[in-house]
């Protein structure tokens, strides 16, 4: 339905993007995805972003590193603990060394600047804009 980009996960209100590359706050940067589960499921929202990352990498993604960008599944309910739990319970067979990927509690979600949502489609740095339709399966590139 919608997604925006920001920070969680972090101890300080209202962060800005300065403040959070700083490592200063604890935040790391973050997607909001408001779905309908009708149309579709929890898991398979997880389980595409575990197709999308690599949830053995510490503290980075891609050519960033640092604790802000750590990846996480970050739920909102018991159902979904359970669910990303087990999901990566199931991703760890797939490698040898252990899933860095955190999951935690979602601790309050703070918009990114203007100028950071939708980024890539946007075409980021290079602008070169990267597809935003549904089902694309085109790489996530850092930077634009």
């Amino acid at each position: 339905e919608y997604t925006a980009v920001g920070y969680s996960q972090g101890r300080e209100p209202r962060p800005n993007y300065e403040q959070v590359c700083a490592g200063a706050t604890g935040h790391t940067e973050s997607v909001m995805v408001y779905y309908n589960p009708k149309v579709v499921a929890y898991e398979e929202l997880v389980r595409t972003f575990l197709q999308r990352v690599d949830p053995t990498t510490k503290n980075g993604q891609g050519r960033d590193y640092g604790k802000q960008y750590r990846t996480g599944i970050y739920y909102h309910t018991p159902e979904q603990e359970d669910t990303a739990r087990c999901l990566l319970q199931e991703e760890q067979t797939k490698y040898s060394k252990p899933i860095a990927t955190e999951l935690r509690q979602a601790m309050p979600f703070w918009p990114a600047e203007l100028y950071h949502q939708q980024y890539l489609e946007k075409g980021g740095r290079f602008g070169v804009p990267q597809s935003a339709a549904k089902n694309c399966e085109d790489e996530i590139r850092c930077y634009g």
